[in-house]
């Protein structure tokens, strides 16, 4: 079954917008977009997959990619790929099974065996080279705002998976690009890191993409307009949408669309390599949606189900999104943490 018949049978689907701003503010459809939500879930994707933390396409004569950038790894929350996916099955074992007649929630070989992780010594290994993370595959049949150089069909998003000093404590991002049909041999068993942060290896999943229409954070709107929606929403009344929270961007992953500078004041996204405004590219987050604010829960989901899917975790439950250059797509991408 290929991505796209799987996300038509498992359609993750959007709720419409309590209302429609652009109705009430038509010149916000000149402050607007679409952005693709991936919509990731736990699944055995293939190389042929889009995906979320699955494998990839990665030719088997081209050299996996490393993160030699040692001075700027950070020690925080260090583990093993191996140790982590361990937790993950025993914490789902947990979860499965009737409550112990102990009361406790592990039992004390499983509580031993995570205790026994948890005190492995592995700072010593960010000092070496270390080889990047799957982070997203995405083809471009699956994704409608996939953004890439001519004779491309293909986007590899890889990250190294430990805190980044010089990227705000958020890992450091690298992006691929790809013509699908002229990859030959796959390299089957890239080589994993000795050392992880225990927030950055994503659970595989498959991606069900949904096109969705974005308007620009508020605060980048023209000053009049701005001016105009604030006033409208300002208003106490928790139960009525919002802009910024309902009716403006949609949180989880997505290809496109716009970012939630939410934690700090805007601030300008310029190349690195030429000055030019970057675009907003790609976005992974610490959830689907917002468990504060439902509105973008899909309505397929079970409204008990946690957003907290793909077991990663950026910063205290934000948002990485990653920026290119509209003037070439050779130039470093960069990131912000929201």
């Amino acid at each position: 079954m290929t991505t796209t018949e799987r996300s038509t049978a498992m359609a993750r689907t959007t709720p419409p917008r309590p209302l429609d701003i652009s109705a009430l503010f038509p010149e916000l459809r000149d402050h607007s977009t679409t952005a693709t939500r991936l919509h990731p879930r736990p699944g055995a994707p293939t190389v042929r997959d889009s995906s979320v933390g699955g494998p990839m396409l990665w030719p088997a004569d081209e050299e996996w990619p490393v993160c030699d950038d040692a001075g700027a790894h950070e020690p925080y929350n260090l583990t093993t790929p191996a140790a982590l996916r361990r937790r993950r099955e025993i914490f789902a074992t947990a979860e499965a099974r009737e409550p112990l007649a102990s009361g406790d929630f592990l039992t004390a070989k499983e509580r031993a065996e995570l205790d026994a992780a948890d005190a492995l010594d592995l700072d010593d290994l960010i000092e070496d080279p270390i080889p990047l993370v799957p982070v997203a595959q995405l083809y471009q049949r699956d994704i409608p705002d996939y953004a890439g150089p001519d004779a491309t069909d293909l986007l590899q998003v890889l990250w190294c998976p430990v805190d980044h000093s010089d990227r705000h404590y958020s890992p450091r991002l690298f992006l691929y690009w790809r013509d699908s049909s002229a990859v030959g041999p796959v390299l089957e068993a890239p080589p994993e890191p000795p050392v992880i942060s225990d927030m950055y290896l994503p659970v595989p999943c498959v991606v069900h993409p949904e096109q969705v229409r974005e308007y620009q954070y508020a605060d980048l709107l023209p000053d009049d307009l701005r001016e105009r929606i604030d006033e409208w929403d300002d208003d106490e009344d928790d139960s009525r949408p919002h802009y910024q929270s309902d009716l403006s961007l949609a949180p989880g992953w997505k290809v496109g669309g716009y970012a939630n500078w939410s934690l700090t004041d805007p601030y300008p996204m310029d190349c690195a390599a030429c000055g030019t405004a970057m675009t907003m590219v790609f976005a992974a987050d610490s959830g689907d949606w917002n468990g504060m604010h439902c509105s973008w829960r899909p309505l397929e989901e079970n409204p008990t189900a946690s957003p907290d899917i793909v077991g990663v975790q950026i910063g205290r439950g934000y948002s990485l999104y990653t920026f290119h250059c509209p003037e070439s797509f050779d130039h470093p991408p960069a990131t912000a943490m929201q």
